[in-house]
């Protein structure tokens, strides 16, 4: 596991994190390409300790997966940006996870199915009055014509860090330094 440079603001409480996971909207794909990253956005979800996404069964994505699956999984969320008197220290509260692993392939259609409705549950919770089946998840294809792929990263490393909003800080349009001094 790599050292966290900042140890005070490391998240360590795994509660925290999994609601993190859980609710966060977009987590950044992180491959290689040749001697290149390539960094993907994506809808996922956080379920029996692992991120699952979806995506088309073929394209780029797909190719770097084959060729090299360890990856990096991102999520963050920014809370605002925290003011002082001091000219440039500023400091921006946050938190961050990132995941570490190799991607598996979900063959299982009763898992993939449950992935699918799981990210139907949490990017348009209620709209449909009645849960995939897997025969849907099947023999769905998207409008471009391909076939939907489900993908599993269970994290071999796991680092978390935040930095908590202080409100007395919070900096907010309008406010002038002259306002802290």
């Amino acid at each position: 596991m790599h050292n966290v440079r900042q140890e005070n603001l490391v998240c360590t409480d795994d509660k925290r994190i999994d609601q993190f996971l859980s609710r966060t909207r977009t987590g950044y794909l992180g491959l290689t390409d040749g001697e290149l990253p390539y960094v993907v956005p994506l809808n996922f979800v956080w379920m029996n300790e692992a991120v699952y996404f979806h995506g088309a069964a073929h394209g780029r994505k797909i190719d770097l997966i084959h060729a090299n699956p360890n990856c990096c999984f991102t999520v963050a969320e920014d809370y605002g940006t925290m003011v002082n008197p001091i000219p440039a220290k500023t400091d921006t509260a946050y938190t961050s996870v990132m995941l570490f692993g190799a991607l598996e392939t979900v063959t299982d259609l009763n898992e993939a199915t449950a992935v699918m409705q799981a990210m139907l549950d949490k990017y348009v919770p209620g709209y449909y009055d009645k849960s995939l089946s897997p025969s849907h998840v099947e023999k769905y294809h998207s409008s471009l014509g391909s076939h939907t792929v489900v993908f599993r990263l269970i994290p071999s490393e796991r680092t978390a860090k935040e930095n908590q909003l202080d409100m007395e800080l919070a900096f907010y349009p309008g406010r002038k330094v002259g306002m802290d001094c």
